[in-house]
Order: structure tokens, then C-alpha cells, then sequence
């Protein structure tokens, strides 16, 4: 992996000049409109547009060309059922430079405009796009473009990383991309590998990590000088199969995104620093791989962790809350203002949300109302879920402080994130269990590699900063 990270960078139109216009329109302006445009009007009604969420349709010029087009805002429900419902229209559109028009508001507006930037997204490394050029869109009015711009660049950033396939992603890569990343923003890196680790601190990664032969290792970056300290920690499991409690093929299938956390953090960390936001920025990636050797990880093996805490290891299986509770130990031994873990760490939280929300945890009201609001305005959809007090002896098995896997059979998600609250121990701890993956084509969201919480975390910070 090199500095070039993203492959693909998304963008507006240069200029409105010559730009085309878009008209968008729900249902309930359909008429309205089909009378100001006249003839065109007659054909959108000879085609039987309905004005459904991103339903497109050309407009014709005299000369055989193309005058502009329609497309779909839909209902107010349908609007609620499928975000980014208007990108759908963008891969019907001619190359060129387009503007919209129609009563929108500016959430309206800018989720329109995030959704074309992310509709650009390509991954090439592996496989040459079609030679297409893309239709941009001019910025809409009121719509903050950088910040827009850097959200989309984030996002292609995280979507890059968890696209990459494990053999060239594994431990050194995604180091690489760590390093790259930071080298663009003039951020300081330290890094612990292998037997380091054990030396300084980190049996936890050791244990995990220690049967590959791509070392394992830790990363903390730090950026800025002054404001709050934010503190990002990222699950960075370049492939899991489990372990001796081995997956099956079918459950080894998506492993290459057991590193979605990090590529989260990841990208979340380039949206912040390419924004300039008032913070100091810490974030800590350990990356292993989860491989059988003769030196694996064991069931019923007993770790002491950097905390102190002792984990029996139920399951080797269950092996991102044993890198992370480490992490988390590191990062709360330097006060910060705002911790947050994000992995791709249980089926459970599949299970309970399905894989188009992130569920997060939180114990600080101020937080859940700073995300809910930043999600809302992001499109970027989160669920809280509770750090249930009563299943706390759950994760105590009685001969360790700590069960890396309980055999409680339910809540998995919740006993999770109740072991790594014991390692982050910080009142304003948020823990997100994502799933980093669309399984089909959506508006905006390729099929592969998906970012979640990130963008709602981004607009949730000024206020759970005060910046």
C-alpha cells in the first residue's frame, strides 16, 4: 500500500457555466412542474414518470440533444426508506456539468450532493474502471462543499482500505496506509511490533497476533496542538479464520473487513485533519492477523492484559475485544476528553440492527444527542444499543477476571461491549460494533467496502467538544 491512498478522489463542477439543470420534484409537484415545462411535461407524462425516488428521465432537445432532465425526490416515506434515493439518478446521466432545481431544503440539498460525490467511487486496483466520465454536479447553494469534500475523500479512504483484499493488506500494509496518512497531515507516528510488544506492554496483541507470520503491531498517531483531546481506536484484524476455533469457508468469505474498524478510524482521521477541526486527534490501531499455527492462541488460555485484568480465552474465535482491550488500556492512560472504539467485532450486532445501521454504545446523554443529530444530517444512520449493567457477570467466568466468550447465549453484541468498557474505563467512552460492508448495490453504496458512524461522529464533534 503506498502514499497514493485514495485511488479516486470525488469532485464538484469547476463551473455552473453550461450546466444543465436537474429538476427534482416529489409527487405532489409533479403537476406543477410538468406545466411550467410544456412539451416536456407532455413526455414525462407519455412515459409515466411517478416522480419515485431518483426515476430519471432525459429531456430532449429540438437538435437531438439532451435539454436537461427530471428526477424523482419522492415521498416524504419513500425519501425515509431509501437514503440517497436522488443518486440513483446519476448513473442515467450524460457526462457534463449539471445543477439542481426544485424546492429543496439544504439537508435536501446536501445529502443530494454527498450522495452524487459518493457515487463516483471506484475501486481500480485490481480491475480498470470503464472509461466514463462522470457527471458533477455543481455545489448547490448553502451547502458547506469542503466539508462535503472531505467526508466523500474519508469515506473512499475507508472504502479503499477494507476493499483490499488480505494479502495485500495485512499488518505492514495497512502500517503503510497508517504512515501515509499521517505524512500527508504532518502527523507523528510510533509503532510496536512483534516481540516489542510483549516488552512494552501489549500481551493481549502479542497473543493474538503471534502465529502469523506478518508481525503483529500496534499504531498511535497524533495530530494538532491545542483543544480537546479526541482518542480514536480501531479493531485492525487483517484476517480472521478464527483461530484454532476455526471459521467455516463460508464465515472466512468477508474477513479481509475484520479490519473495518481501523479503516474507519482511518477515515474519519482524514476528515477531521483535512478539516482543520480545533482538536488534538490520538488514534490507535492495533493490526493482527488471525491465523492457526503451532503457536497459536489456545483455548482456555489465560491472558494478563496491559490493564492487569486476566481473560480466559473461550474462544480464539473472539479475538478483536482482546487487541482492543489492550488499546483501550493504552489510550486512558492519558486523559481524554472523548474515547471511541469502532469494530467490526459481533454477527450478534448483525443479527439485532442488520448491516445498513451502526450500533453504537454510550453512557453520556450528551453524546447519544450529539450523534443522533450528526447521523440525521450525515445520512448516516445509527442505532443505540445498551451497556446492560445486569449482564456483567456474564463476562466473569470464575477463573479469570475476565470471559473473552460467555456461553450466555444471548445479547453477544451487549457482552462485548460490556468486556471492552472494563479496558476503557472513561466516562465518555463510545463503542460502535459496525458491520463496514454493503451486501448489494445501494444509492451512493457500491456493493464491497462501506464506512459507518463516521460521518455522524464528524458532525456530532462540535458538540460533544464544545468546539
Amino acid at each position: 500500500m503506498t502514499a497514493d491512498l485514495p485511488y479516486l478522489s470525488p469532485a464538484f463542477a469547476d463551473s455552473a457555466a453550461d450546466a444543465l439543470p436537474l429538476h427534482v420534484v416529489s409527487p405532489e409537484g409533479l403537476d406543477a412542474l410538468k406545466a411550467r415545462l410544456g412539451g416536456a411535461g407532455a413526455w414525462l407524462d407519455a412515459t409515466g414518470f411517478k416522480a419515485d425516488p431518483g426515476e430519471l428521465r432525459l429531456l430532449p432537445a429540438p437538435d437531438g440533444g439532451v435539454l436537461g432532465a427530471v428526477a424523482g425526490h419522492g415521498t416524504e416515506k419513500a425519501r425515509r426508506r431509501l437514503r440517497f434515493g436522488l443518486a440513483k439518478a446519476v448513473a442515467g446521466l450524460p457526462a457534463g456539468a449539471w445543477r439542481l432545481q426544485g424546492d429543496l431544503s439544504v439537508a435536501d440539498r446536501s445529502e443530494a450532493a454527498l450522495g452524487w460525490l459518493l457515487t463516483q467511487y471506484r475501486f481500480t486496483r485490481y480491475k480498470a474502471a470503464k472509461d466514463r466520465p462522470a457527471p458533477l454536479l455543481v455545489c448547490p447553494a448553502g451547502v458547506d462543499a469542503a466539508l462535503l469534500l472531505a467526508m466523500a475523500r474519508g469515506e473512499f479512504l475507508t472504502r479503499d482500505l477494507i476493499n483490499t483484499p488480505a494479502q495485500d493488506m495485512g499488518p505492514a500494509e495497512l502500517e503503510a496506509a497508517f504512515a501515509a496518512l499521517a505524512g500527508r497531515f504532518g502527523a507523528k507516528v510510533t509503532v510496536i511490533r512483534g516481540d516489542d510488544l510483549l516488552e512494552q506492554g501489549f500481551p493481549m496483541v502479542h497473543a493474538v497476533g503471534r502465529a502469523s507470520p506478518r508481525a503483529p503491531r500496534i499504531m498511535d498517531m497524533r495530530w494538532g496542538e491545542a483543544g480537546p483531546l479526541l482518542t480514536l481506536v480501531g479493531k485492525g484484524v487483517c484476517f480472521d479464520t478464527g483461530g484454532l476455533n476455526l471459521k467455516p469457508s463460508s464465515g472466512m468469505n468477508l474477513m479481509k473487513k475484520d479490519m473495518g474498524g481501523a479503516a474507519t478510524v482511518l477515515g474519519l482521521a482524514q476528515m477531521i485533519m483535512e478539516l482543520r477541526l480545533p482538536l488534538r486527534l490520538r488514534v490507535i490501531v492495533p493490526a493482527v492477523e488471525n491465523v492457526v499455527a503451532g503457536n497459536a492462541l489456545k483455548p482456555k488460555d489465560i491472558l494478563t492484559s496491559r490493564k492487569g485484568l486476566t481473560v480466559e480465552v473461550n474462544d480464539t474465535d473472539a479475538e478483536g475485544r482482546l487487541i482492543l482491550g489492550d488499546a483501550l488500556a493504552w489510550a486512558t492512560e492519558e486523559p481524554c476528553d472523548l474515547l471511541v472504539s469502532m469494530a467490526t467485532l459481533t454477527g450478534a450486532a448483525r443479527v439485532a440492527v442488520g448491516p445498513d445501521l451502526a450500533p453504537y454504545y454510550t453512557d453520556d446523554p450528551s453524546v447519544v444527542a450529539a450523534l443522533e443529530a450528526g447521523a440525521a444530517a450525515g445520512s448516516d444512520p445509527v442505532w443505540r444499543l445498551p451497556f446492560h449493567d445486569a449482564y456483567e457477570p456474564v463476562i466473569e467466568p470464575g477463573i479469570a477476571d475476565l470471559d473473552n466468550a460467555p456461553g450466555f447465549g444471548f445479547a453477544g453484541s451487549i457482552t462485548a461491549a460490556l468486556f471492552l468498557r472494563r479496558f476503557a474505563d472513561h466516562p465518555r467512552y463510545v463503542h460502535f460494533d459496525i458491520y463496514g460492508h454493503t451486501p448489494t448495490d445501494a444509492p451512493a453504496r457500491p456493493k464491497g467496502a462501506v464506512g459507518q458512524g463516521a460521518r455522524a461522529l464528524l458532525l456530532g464533534l462540535p458538540a460533544m467538544l464544545g468546539l
